[in-house]
């Protein structure tokens, strides 16, 4: 069977307001660097907000999944097993701020809390979404490994720190592998899998590439 759940329009809409994947997140200032203020010795005020945004994407990431777990644990060990590794990504962005001196914004670590009032918003929504059903989750965890590739793609095309792009191009590589966990979860349920943020072409090459699985 064919089917998107009803929720995804809405979420979608979301995420993409003003035709962006989130008015706050990487890439704001569009492709242009700018070098004109620094909020660190290193960092640019773009690659300094990318870092902060993405520390608690990661976390948004694992938050949402620890809490589905807790719903659909009993069906699918997919969510326990991303979660981890979330907690690896916004460990790995943690290292970055650290290394290039800038403010974590993650000054309250319990699942749910951000400083970031968008990201904020979000967990709550996709919270709600994925706890009506147990496939709406599987989209829910989709649909945030899709707009993390995005984020990340954009955070990379801000910055020519070797460092960051290293860590960014490992993050990228391990949304794409959950990507492939979530997609094959739902398509074990009789569903085919259509793409919510991502251009379908990218995410056909995604779920086909066996190096990422």
């Amino acid at each position: 069977m064919n089917i998107k759940p009803f929720i995804t329009a809405a979420l979608i809409s979301s995420l993409t307001l003003s035709g962006t994947v989130m008015a706050a997140g990487p890439g704001n200032g569009g492709n242009q660097r700018d070098t004109s203020a620094t909020t660190s010795t290193e960092l640019t005020t773009i690659e300094t907000s990318d870092l902060q945004f993405m520390r608690e994407e990661e976390k948004l990431a694992r938050d949402v999944y620890l809490t589905l777990d807790k719903h659909w644990g009993n069906q699918t060990n997919v969510f326990a097993n991303i979660a981890k590794s979330e907690e690896s990504h916004t460990s790995t962005v943690d290292y970055l701020l650290d290394k290039f001196n800038v403010e974590d914004p993650v000054v309250n670590d319990t699942i749910g809390v951000f400083t970031n009032e968008e990201l904020q918003a979000l967990y709550n929504e996709l919270v709600a979404t994925g706890t009506n059903s147990f496939i709406d989750g599987l989209y829910v965890g989709a649909l945030i490994e899709e707009k993390d590739m995005k984020d990340i793609l954009a955070a990379i095309n801000q910055t020519d720190e070797r460092a960051i792009i290293i860590a960014y191009s490992n993050l990228l590589d391990g949304s794409k592998s959950h990507l492939q966990g979530f997609v094959q979860v739902i398509e074990a349920q009789g569903l085919t899998y259509e793409a919510q943020i991502l251009d379908q072409e990218e995410v056909d090459l995604i779920l086909n590439d066996e190096s990422s699985l």
